[in-house]
């Protein structure tokens, strides 16, 4: 991989977009590298939790423009790098069994800040910040945002941050609900490392469940939740973590659960 970097320890997988000089933006090979990372990180039976970052200033800037050119020096399909490219990518995260912890270390545009609302976890530097910045360039929302944003924020503030490419501050951000939490800079390491741990330390499939679960529950009736809650519930009450939960409780201690 020449475009991000991968590093796995303690259960944590820590993803890192590496193209600092253009501001982490998408081309091909960071768009596959990317899809592969977590292709990756899914099947690894070691990895019980999930970073994604960018390296330096910046989260992601989106698409790199310059790469707009398809192999043949023509404009590219955006419908077809769509479907190849950045939808891989939100749908690979999204029924990631595992949670995944956005690092908003600098700016996340366009595609960037669709890559962070589709992570479980939102956790930002007080210099980061969000802006859907495609109307700036005559274009509409993709990779998830649409799907997102107005479920977070809802219609009317979504409308005005995707027409008006509203540039919002983390602070904002986080007043909006888009975002967990927000830490002054030095201490953005060590508040996802903490995260991170946290559910590195979880019952890994329980919080895959509960992810599916609300996922569907952001679209689905009642009745179709509760039955699909049932079916969970009893999915998850036959896993070795909920028999370690149940014995933990009843000695009075922590419970060792191991992900399985």
């Amino acid at each position: 991989m020449t475009s991000l970097t991968l590093d796995i320890q303690n259960g944590i997988a820590t993803i890192t977009l590496n193209r600092p000089d253009v501001y982490n933006a998408f081309n091909d090979p960071l768009s596959y590298e990317l899809q592969d990372a977590l292709k990756k990180v899914e099947k690894d039976t070691t990895v019980r939790a999930i970073v994604l970052t960018g390296a330096g200033k910046a989260f992601s800037s989106g698409q790199d423009l310059k790469a707009a050119m398809d192999e043949n020096g023509a404009p590219r399909n955006l419908g077809d790098s769509l479907h190849k490219r950045y939808n891989p990518i939100i749908r690979a995260i999204r029924n990631m069994p595992k949670p995944v912890i956005c690092k908003l270390n600098g700016v996340a545009a366009g595609a960037g800040c669709s890559l962070a609302l589709a992570c479980d976890i939102i956790i930002a530097s007080e210099n980061a910040s969000m802006i859907e910045i495609f109307i700036n360039i005559a274009l509409v929302l993709d990779s998830g945002s649409s799907y997102f944003l107005p479920r977070t924020v809802g219609y009317h503030r979504a409308f005005e941050l995707a027409t008006k490419a509203t540039k919002l501050t983390a602070t904002e951000a986080f007043q909006m609900g888009l975002i967990n939490k927000v830490v002054k800079p030095e201490d953005l390491d060590a508040a996802v490392q903490s995260e991170a741990e946290f559910y590195a330390n979880a019952p890994t499939k329980a919080i895959a469940l509960m992810k599916k679960m609300l996922t569907k529950g952001m679209t689905e009736d009642l009745d179709s939740v509760l039955d699909y809650e049932a079916y969970c519930q009893e999915i998850a009450g036959k896993t070795a973590d909920n028999k370690e939960g149940v014995q933990a409780f009843l000695e009075k201690r922590k419970p060792a659960f191991k992900g399985e």
